[in-house]
């Protein structure tokens, strides 16, 4: 997914949301949201994500319920289903990309 943020006198699109994860894999606790926000917010937080080679997954109805949720929060249970169906997504992805970093 790529996304060109918003510039100049366009209003940001409020209706984007964007919910950050973090887990952990040596604690093996659930996935912490670590930041969440819509609109601007949203767009700096896609920035950030993109900035850093972090995977991005769009996923709107997820984003809507997790962006219910507190900065800092647990994954609740009847998320993670979603949420471990994107985990493996990212983690797949990651390992292809490391696959194809090692190739000669």
């Amino acid at each position: 997914m790529h996304r060109t943020p918003n510039r100049g006198d366009r209003p940001y699109d409020l209706s984007t949301r964007a919910v950050a994860l973090r887990r952990d894999p040596t604690t093996g606790d659930l996935p912490r949201i670590v930041a969440s926000g819509r609109g601007a917010v949203a767009e700096q937080i896609l920035q950030i994500a993109f900035a850093r080679g972090v995977k991005v997954r769009e996923d709107a109805d997820l984003a809507e319920i997790l962006s219910a949720l507190e900065v800092d929060d647990s994954i609740p249970i009847e998320a993670i289903a979603a949420v471990a169906e994107i985990l493996s997504h990212i983690y797949l992805a990651n390992s292809e990309d490391a696959a194809m970093e090692a190739a000669p």
